[in-house]
């Protein structure tokens, strides 16, 4: 039989749609966001541990929202972010008219770089966008600590790391607000979307209005909803537009689905963390890095990184990959440093790589290849096998 190994698996199964199946039977269903939406934000905010969430229509929407709501509640400035990123991180920074202000990575965790974060803050600094890449943590207490101190705002991106923790307590709770993706590569998945996270109420009812196209009626506070009516009593009450929102909803099939899903999160991520550090184990670490920083970290996919600068390594490792049908995807998370990438060059106008290292390594001589529940040691060792033979 033909070795293969694919990117990703589909999260599904049959009892993922046993909720759906009895919604579409039902008479007269509602298939827009009611009830099941609602249900699934509770649930989701008692798994993550904060008080609300909002659930939306993918992971970049809640990228989007989060720095709307930052702009309408601190007003424009500059946003510091990291270079390895999706693009929707750093599109929802310059979309709300922020200045996007990079800093490189840390190898360890592929997180931001610590030193350059604190370094780069300014009097226009609204908030710090970090993203969790791929399954790590890229907190540390004195990064945590330094921006309490300067009352700078946390804005998390989750979206590859459901689950990871920071000394114990899940990524996402330490954030003003945190974003997460279900697409459905991820930890688990509603087909399409996404969720905001917050314990900050006024930050919440933000999101829930510009959700829905900025409508009071969305607000989910009744006295403040009471408050607010009575000073446009010439509008229907029905539409009555508080903020320029958009249509980023999700449905009740993704919601029910995300409620299934949700129940198997745990054990997935559990069998996830165990196949990363078998893999690590029998990857050769004296050609591919292997001292991250693991502990806390929930990877759905390995990492693959030469340690050396060879571009007739990385020639010779795609070719065995491709040989053996081992899909991968090379940079990293969005497609390796997004300052190389066209759009970032008509917003940033000059842009010295050097003071980039790290990312540009990542960019050119690293990879990820697929890390799901169900996979087998033996398969991850003979795929391990495969990779140490390359070169």
């Amino acid at each position: 039989m033909k070795f293969e190994h694919k990117l990703m698996t589909n999260n599904f199964d049959k009892t993922d749609f046993i909720g759906v199946k009895k919604l579409l039977n039902s008479s007269n269903p509602i298939l827009t966001q009611s009830k099941f939406v609602r249900k699934f934000e509770k649930n989701w905010s008692n798994w993550l541990g904060v008080k609300y969430s909002t659930f939306v229509n993918s992971g970049s929407s809640a990228n989007f929202l989060s720095m709307f709501i930052l702009r309408e509640i601190y007003g424009t400035g500059e946003v510091i972010v990291p270079t390895l990123t999706w693009v929707s991180d750093i599109s929802s920074v310059i979309l709300n008219n922020f200045k996007p202000i990079f800093v490189d990575i840390n190898p360890k965790n592929l997180g931001m770089n610590e030193d350059q974060v604190l370094r780069k803050i300014s009097k226009k600094t609204r908030a710090v966008f970090i993203t969790h890449v791929l399954g790590f943590n890229s907190f540390s207490e004195n990064l945590l600590k330094e921006l309490k101190k300067r009352n700078i705002p946390i804005i998390e991106d989750v979206c590859e790391s459901h689950g990871a923790t920071f000394k114990g307590k899940k990524l996402g709770t330490f954030g003003l607000m945190s974003n997460f993706s279900f697409y459905y590569a991820h930890h688990m998945s509603t087909i399409e979307g996404g969720m905001i996270s917050t314990n900050d109420k006024k930050i919440y009812e933000y999101a829930r209005m510009i959700r829905s196209h900025g409508m009071l009626r969305e607000i989910g506070n009744q006295k403040r909803q009471s408050q607010i009516l009575s000073k446009y009593k010439r509008l229907n009450s029905k539409f009555v537009f508080m903020l320029p929102g958009f249509n980023m909803r999700n449905n009740e099939i993704g919601a029910l689905i995300g409620i299934s899903q949700l129940k198997k999160l745990n054990s997935n991520n559990k069998k996830r963390i165990k196949n990363f550090d078998f893999f690590l184990k029998f990857i050769d670490n004296s050609k591919f890095r292997t001292d991250f920083k693991t502990k806390g970290s929930c990877n759905y996919a390995f990492t693959l990184i030469l340690r050396k600068k060879s571009n007739y390594n990385r020639n010779k490792l795609e070719n065995v990959m491709n040989k053996n049908n081992i899909e991968f995807r090379r940079g990293m998370a969005g497609g390796g440093n997004q300052l190389l990438q066209p759009y970032v060059k008509k917003y940033i106008s000059k842009i010295n790589l050097k003071n980039f290292k790290e990312v540009q390594h990542i960019h050119d001589f690293s990879y990820y290849i697929g890390n799901y529940p169900n996979l087998k040691k033996e398969k991850i060792k003979k795929i391990c096998d495969i990779l140490n033979s390359a070169f």
